[in-house]
């Protein structure tokens, strides 16, 4: 069932998404050669407690997952490009992290992603997270009301093709709300005017990711969570919530 939201609703869930933003922002400032991810964990465990929220990320078990999930973000790096656990590794120079996070404040979640470069970048890394930005403006554009499920992913899909990136449809995008995945699925590919009509009240996360190359195979990692390319290349992921309004999507997980 795909719920619509309220004005004051999303008013709720933009405070969610705020505090998300400013996670990552914490995140993104402290994250440095020589530190690990369990570390990056804690400054966004401390951002979220001190404003009162909760994380959806902390202890969820999708069907995929032999075991909780523990921390309230995911920190994937390089190869990994989805739902990285944080662990005890040091950050290298040169590393392409890929942060997601969520928060629930008042009974309403939000959840965004981004990635960024530790220390010195590669071109290429550089150009992946442009690209996976761009796919992400162009799906948040697509999402107007009236428009349709299919808009959004054919702008993202179009966008990785053009450069070359490949991705699996097995993860995408998500309707999000009193919880943090609700219907509908958000795919990141699409026909034009084909799925859901999109309308007023409608809340949805729209995340694009990408890896170099060509490729969509990949590998849980050991630790049952992490997903990785199959062949090794790197992957960026990007992420917003949006709110469909009458004027247009509003983003709600920015500072």
């Amino acid at each position: 069932m795909v719920e619509l939201k309220t004005p004051d609703e999303i008013e709720r869930m933009r405070a969610a998404g705020r505090i998300v933003a400013e996670a990552l922002a914490a995140v993104r400032k402290e994250a440095a050669v020589g530190v690990t991810t369990r570390e990056l964990d804690a400054i966004a465990r401390e951002v979220l407690a001190a404003a009162g929220a909760t994380s959806p990320f902390d202890g969820y078990q999708p069907g995929f997952a032999g075991s909780p999930f523990r921390g309230v973000i995911c920190t994937s790096v390089n190869d990994g490009v989805l739902h990285g656990l944080p662990n005890d590794v040091p950050l290298a120079d040169g590393d392409l992290l890929n942060v997601d996070c969520g928060a629930t404040l008042h009974g309403w979640s939000g959840d965004a992603a981004v990635s960024f470069v530790i220390g010195t970048p590669r071109i290429e890394d550089l150009e992946l997270i442009a690209t996976t930005e761009r796919a992400l403006a162009a799906g948040i554009a697509a999402a107007q009301p009236g428009a349709r499920l299919g808009d959004i992913g054919h702008a993202i899909a179009k966008i990785g093709r053009a450069a070359g990136l490949g991705t699996n449809l097995d993860f995408g995008g998500h309707g999000i709300g009193r919880t943090m995945h609700e219907d509908p699925h958000v795919p990141n590919s699409g026909q034009p005017g084909r799925g859901l009509r999109l309308r007023p009240g409608h809340v949805i996360a729209i995340e694009p990711w990408f890896w170099h190359g060509a490729t969509s195979v990949y590998v849980i990692d050991d630790d049952g969570w992490t997903l990785r390319s199959a062949d090794g290349t790197r992957g960026a992921h990007a992420e917003h919530t949006i709110a469909i309004t009458p004027t247009g999507p509003q983003i709600l997980t920015t500072l």
